[in-house]
């Protein structure tokens, strides 16, 4: 395919602003894991955080921008699979993944706009899963679809530990560019990054399951609800603290993806 120089830069610019938010989820939680913080943020808090500030408009047109670049990436993932994942069962899910990841990606934008064109009226303090699970317990078998939902978040936590133990992601790298300390490197954040995203998943699943057992939307909970479950467990400021650290290295490895992930467009 012929190299689209605009198109890569964006392709990349997504990536970085994607690792900008989970290092920064990170880095509040670990604050709160070594006592210094106030409390973790999921990705709509995180463009919050960075909202807060004199540039905070000019910071959310560029996440806009770079985020909607990743969310359409998602889309052209799951829907031409230029990164050859196939038809067959395990390809199927992992293009449903990227389907997922393009609409996470686009209410993102949504809401970013919403904090540009409006913050004031827009609550940011609301749990988007709460929110959700609200919708579906509206639903006669919402109970069940519920649980449905915990127990794929599960499965997907599952999916993010057996991708951390491959290692996985080194296939759509450009490992021939690479020294073998960058190899190394990217290698330790990408596995580190996966297992602490892959805990939360499986904790973000158990909140669900109990809100459709208990037909109680409280009891759902996004990722700042999973890193608090984590501090109050015991050796609580010790499981939080390397789930951050997780995410900060997940962040980390966003940044490694926008240099070296083979893209659409791009050569190689």
């Amino acid at each position: 395919m012929v190299a689209s120089p605009w198109l890569v830069t964006l392709e990349r610019a997504g990536y970085v602003a994607r690792g900008v938010l989970y290092a920064l989820m990170g880095l509040l939680a670990l604050g709160i894991a070594v006592g210094i913080g106030g409390r973790p943020v999921d990705q709509r808090g995180g463009l919050v955080f960075l909202a807060d500030n004199a540039f905070g408009k000019g910071v959310l047109i560029v996440f806009v921008v770079a985020l909607g670049a990743y969310a359409v990436w998602g889309f052209v993932r799951a829907i031409f699979d230029p990164l050859h994942r196939g038809s067959d069962p395990s390809g199927l899910a992992q293009r449903l993944g990227y389907l997922w990841s393009g609409l996470s990606y686009a209410a993102l934008v949504l809401f970013a706009l919403q904090l540009i064109l409006g913050g004031s009226n827009v609550d940011v303090d609301a749990d988007t899963v709460q929110g959700f699970v609200a919708g579906l317990l509206r639903n006669p078998a919402g109970g069940w679809l519920t649980i449905g939902a915990g127990l794929l978040a599960i499965g997907s936590g599952l999916a993010q530990f057996y991708e951390a133990g491959r290692a996985g992601f080194w296939k759509d790298m450009e490992r021939s560019q690479m020294t073998e300390q960058e190899r190394r490197a990217v290698d330790l954040l990408g596995r580190f990054g996966l297992f602490a995203r892959g805990v939360t998943f499986v904790v973000v699943g158990w909140f669900l399951i109990q809100a459709g057992v208990h037909h109680d939307p409280a009891k759902a909970h996004g990722y700042s609800g999973a890193f608090v479950f984590l501090l109050h467990q015991p050796f609580g400021r010790w499981l939080l603290g390397i789930t951050a650290a997780g995410f900060v290295a997940l962040g980390l490895h966003s940044f490694v993806a926008a240099r070296w992930i083979r893209l659409l467009g791009a050569r190689g």
